[in-house]
């Protein structure tokens, strides 16, 4: 099993998705990771306070790059989560078929079923919304690693 977490820019949101889901599942058996719908912070780490709020949490994500996603990823991974309903847009607006679509979901539909919830972009805020998408994706992914495991 392949999933690949997809916010914005792939330094706040998708590297804790990531890293979360990362935490939660057999390594040997699945595999995580994460891009973002632009590519402004490619080759970038996450942002400090996405790494700062994970590693309280007793995980460490600043081996993760930045890097955009591109159509290959929907031959190369199994789930394709995204973050807002933007994001997963534009992930469709590169879907090739309907398989392609297929894949795509919204993180928080684990969580919060059939809600179409967005996890809100903590980049211009303080440290208290990246803990609270912390917790909000920390809840999905337990969903997420309960189903795929």
């Amino acid at each position: 099993m392949r999933v690949l977490m997809v916010c914005l820019g792939n330094i706040c949101r998708s590297p804790l998705a990531e890293g979360i889901l990362r935490s939660k599942v057999f390594s040997d058996s699945i595999f995580v990771d994460s891009a973002g719908t632009s590519g402004f912070h490619q080759g970038e780490l996450p942002d400090p306070r996405s790494i700062a709020i994970a590693k309280v949490k007793g995980i460490d994500i600043t081996y993760q790059r930045s890097r955009k996603f591109v159509v290959e990823d929907f031959d190369n991974f199994d789930l394709i989560y995204a973050m807002d309903q933007s994001n997963f847009n534009n992930i469709l607006d590169l879907a090739r078929n309907g398989e392609d679509e297929s894949k795509v979901k919204m993180i928080l539909n684990e969580s919060n079923p059939n809600q179409n919830l967005n996890v809100p972009d903590p980049y211009y805020g303080g440290d208290q919304g990246f803990e609270n998408v912390y917790n909000m994706l920390d809840e999905a992914c337990d969903v997420i690693a309960s189903k795929i495991q």
